[in-house]
């Protein structure tokens, strides 16, 4: 579709195409017409529909119909991703890399998932889950922090999983041990540290 390629994908490799008979089940939709505005135009943006013409200044109203038309399509992916279909289109760019490895050393450029840290829109943006450490990320580009995490939801990476058990990697097996002069750091020694400096601070107080 015209608008897809043309607002969405550009950049965006993040999102998958919803299929067009996915955007036209009502069902699907269902509660999406109270939380966007400029619904009907939204939809018909998405859907590459001539938009009817009112004459209330339509050209004004472009922009917040094309921000509108953004927030509904993230919000129909975020759905869709959860079908098989969608988790199909997703497993695929996860198997090509496309959205990257984890940088912690011990997952060793284990391949990431997108998540939202929230399912309400305008909360947070787009993280991403690595499987092996079950820890979230910012994304090093720059071009995708502007993304809603709502756009993707909190329960995409897990659902894949459930789906798809063979892809989900074993917990990381190493991590990483403080030493000094070789030496294991004791999880008390630096609480031992700072209660001796307290204590040394206050005996020259009083000296």
């Amino acid at each position: 579709k015209q608008w897809y390629q043309r607002r969405v994908r550009g950049g965006n490799e993040y999102f998958c195409e919803v299929d067009e008979d996915y955007i036209q089940d009502k069902f699907n939709l269902t509660g999406l017409s109270d939380m966007i505005p400029h619904y009907k135009k939204a939809l018909d943006m998405i859907l590459d529909l001539e938009p009817d013409d009112d004459g209330d200044d339509a050209q004004g109203q472009n922009d917040l119909v094309e921000q509108a038309a953004e927030m509904l399509y993230g919000l129909i992916h975020a759905r869709y991703i959860l079908t098989n279909r969608g988790l199909a289109m997703m497993l695929e760019k996860y198997q090509n890399s496309e959205f990257g490895t984890c940088i912690r050393v011990f997952c060793e450029n284990q391949l990431m998932l997108p998540i939202g840290l929230s399912d309400n829109p305008g909360e947070s943006m787009v993280k991403l889950y690595c499987p092996k450490c079950q820890d979230v990320y910012v994304p090093k580009s720059s071009r995708y922090h502007h993304i809603d995490g709502a756009y993707f939801g909190t329960s995409f990476p897990h659902m894949l999983f459930m789906v798809h058990p063979e892809y989900r990697p074993k917990p990381s097996p190493s991590s990483f041990i403080p030493r000094l002069y070789g030496f294991k750091i004791h999880p008390l020694a630096y609480q031992l540290q700072v209660e001796a400096s307290v204590h040394w601070k206050e005996s020259r107080k009083r000296a």
